[in-house]
């Protein structure tokens, strides 16, 4: 587990090793030292917290005390970038804790991911949750016969998921243009040798199989039927697999509903907004037993095999829709979120169907912005 930099007092702990014992149930204890308003917007699922920024950054000793820290489990510090958690693990070290320093801070978090799955006769669904990034898309399978929508990890994760059951990847598609993370679905249907398919768009420029309204799709013994759900984007989709799953991207959460707002003008973000009234009234009025499964969560993903989503009679009753458009995109638009900070960056790289060189979790670091409740 630990890793030594010629410091006997200090060890780190890579996001990778970090993740497998959450995954695990292992006894860990972390310790967010970044500020209050930086853990706000993400962190890590079960982690303490005390806001020691200002004085590690000075220098000085914090309090640790309130947080109620045994010696009977390893304690990691996490920062932003994986500085200031360093003279934390050393703090903790000399108060007689097995300490650890995150390599690369809640940055370096942004990547880690777990899982939840869902069964039913004809199809089994694994949700693969970035759980910091809030990031969610699925590994389907029917029979030996897989498709993956929404990849926002490498490939390798993907695959190794299909082969360890005996799954052979047949198709990857995205709900839409992602804005707020690098899409990886390109780049894992090359990898795996499938199809790739998109909604139908004039944004991309690589080839793709043309997702159409209606469209079914069959793996195994399922399907997949495409909906278009214009409004997050124009090119949206929802994905019906079976009589059992709904896939909405970033066109319905389970409480709320997706921006229409980025990339757009004031007045094209207007007309999205009325769009999406029209896509989400749809939605809710297809048949209530159907589970709502979004692209994206608000809030990071726990280590607790739950999956996200909800019975769409219930996503009903929480999304309170009004009846008019206009009220509907007035609503939306008086509470928009801020807007994520590599947005056009991110949307760029997905448009040309490109990954930028090296690490991208400068590019992605930050908690998920697209919903409006």
């Amino acid at each position: 587990m630990a890793e030594r930099m010629n410091d006997t007092e200090l060890k780190f702990i890579r996001m990778e090793e970090l993740r497998r014992m959450l995954e695990n149930g292992e006894p860990i204890q972390i310790v967010d030292v970044r500020p209050a308003a930086e853990r706000e917007e993400w962190s890590i699922p079960g982690s303490m917290h005390v806001d020691a920024y200002q004085e590690l950054h000075a220098g000085r000793e914090p309090s640790f005390e309130g947080l109620r820290l045994t010696t009977d489990a390893p304690v990691v510090a996490v920062c932003a970038a994986g500085i200031t958690s360093q003279p934390a693990a050393r703090l903790l070290h000399r108060r007689g804790f097995d300490s650890y320093s995150l390599v690369g801070g809640m940055k370096a978090w942004s990547m880690a991911w777990n899982l939840a799955e869902l069964a039913a006769p004809a199809a089994h669904l694994i949700q693969v949750r970035r759980t910091g990034k809030g990031c969610i898309g699925y590994l389907v399978a029917s029979g030996s016969d897989a498709i993956v929508v929404d990849a926002a990890l490498d490939p390798e994760h993907y695959l190794e998921l299909a082969a360890g059951r005996g799954w052979v990847i047949r198709h990857v598609l995205d709900t839409h243009i992602h804005a707020d993370h690098l899409s990886r679905s390109r780049s894992l249907a090359k990898h795996a040798g499938a199809i790739l398919w998109l909604p139908e768009q004039n944004r991309v420029q690589f080839p793709y199989q043309v997702l159409r309204d209606g469209y079914d799709l069959t793996f195994g013994s399922t399907s997949l039927r495409a909906s278009a759900t214009p409004g997050h984007t124009l090119e949206s989709m929802c994905y019906t697999i079976g009589d059992r799953w709904l896939l909405t991207g970033d066109t319905l959460f389970t409480a709320a509903v997706g921006r229409p707002d980025l990339g757009a003008d004031p007045d094209a973000a207007r007309l999205r907004a009325e769009l999406l009234h029209g896509s989400v009234r749809r939605l809710l009025d297809l048949d209530p037993e159907l589970m709502v499964l979004p692209a994206h969560s608000s809030t990071p993903i726990a280590f607790d095999g739950v999956v996200v989503g909800a019975r769409l009679g219930d996503v009903r009753r929480d999304v309170k829709l009004p009846a008019a458009a206009a009220d509907f995109s007035a609503h939306v638009l008086a509470h928009i979120p801020p807007v994520p900070a590599n947005h056009l960056a991110i949307i760029g790289f997905n448009e040309a169907g490109e990954l930028p060189d090296g690490d991208t979790s400068d590019l992605e670091a930050g908690a998920n912005r697209c919903a409006v409740s």
